[in-house]
């Protein structure tokens, strides 16, 4: 266990949403410069919901674009607002007010199962800081990542299914650098492999359980979300729902949550999504109602949103 050298405290119910409004579950969480927060749900007639910093509600978007199985959101560093849907194999691009700029991918009509095509289920996009280039993880049902130009054409992907360095066991996630280290959580290979941006291979970060949540925070650090275990080690404590930091380097820098999941704050249930704003304040989007509250009885809606605040 590393040095504390990161210290954070668990938020109660931050997010303020009005009245009748539900989020369903939380799979994404994104921060833009002004610190606006914008949630991804897989609640269809609300998908992408904006708050202030504070949780005061802005408003939503995205209605009749997402499916339930909306999965990753992203800003970008051109300020845009980049979502990603493994239900129609799209990935869409809006601009802060809500508006829609381009689509890449045909809605429901994804590739081949392990065609290497996009897209067959994608995860997550990033983009360059240097280029606009567009970074897909793809996904589900693919073992790649593609490349995009700033306008949606493809230039090059990389991957194949496999264990081995370079192959992918689900690329559940993907974020970029300003340096153009591209980050992919290979979720059920528990590990990070660090690429440059032509797909090349600088490092591989073992050990760490079923990553699901990855941004790059504005300290530079990466800040990767943890599953819980599957089958027989599903409830086992310390199997995951927890959050972890590392250097760029992949040291171990910080992890917290506690080891039994839970919706109290400092707990979790299945940190889905992630993002950090400019005080190093973290945002966790959780996957609850998939993972453990439709398996209640009855089912019913779990806290899938929450802020951990930084202490200086």
């Amino acid at each position: 266990m590393p040095a504390d050298t990161f210290t954070f405290e668990a938020i109660p119910r931050w997010e303020r949403l009005p009245e009748g409004l539900s989020l369903h579950e939380t799979p994404g969480v994104a921060v833009d410069a002004q610190d606006r927060v914008y949630a991804l749900t897989r609640n269809p007639e609300n998908p992408i919901v904006v708050f202030e910093r504070d949780g005061g509600f802005r408003g939503t978007f995205g209605k009749g674009t997402f499916t339930n199985r909306a999965h990753g959101i992203l800003v970008g560093p051109d300020g845009m607002i980049y979502a990603t849907d493994d239900g129609t194999s799209t990935i869409t691009r809006w601009s802060p007010e809500g508006e829609l700029l381009m689509t890449i991918g045909s809605p429901n009509q994804p590739s081949p199962r392990w065609s290497g095509l996009p897209f067959s289920r994608p995860t997550q996009a990033a983009v360059s800081h240097k280029t606009g280039h567009i970074f897909i993880s793809d996904g589900y049902a693919n073992a790649r990542v593609h490349k995009y130009t700033p306008d949606g054409k493809h230039v090059l992907s990389w991957g194949e299914p496999g264990i081995d360095p370079g192959q992918f066991m689900i690329p559940h996630n993907i974020a970029i650098d300003p340096a153009d280290n591209v980050y992919v959580a290979d979720r059920e290979a528990h590990r990070v492999q660090v690429f440059d941006a032509e797909g090349r291979l600088q490092a591989v970060w073992n050990n760490i359980h079923r990553p699901c949540g990855l941004t790059v925070g504005p300290d530079g650090n990466i800040y990767v979300g943890e599953l819980n275990g599957v089958g027989l080690v599903e409830d086992c404590p310390g199997y995951g729902h927890r959050i972890e930091v590392f250097s760029p380097a992949g040291k171990l820098l910080a992890r917290f949550g506690d080891p039994a999941e839970g919706e109290e704050p400092g707990h979790f249930i299945a940190p889905h999504g992630i993002a950090v704003d400019s005080a190093g304040d973290i945002y966790v989007g959780e996957v609850s109602y998939t993972i453990r509250g439709r398996l209640l009885d009855p089912p019913r809606e779990m806290r899938s949103l929450c802020k951990i605040r930084r202490v200086p």
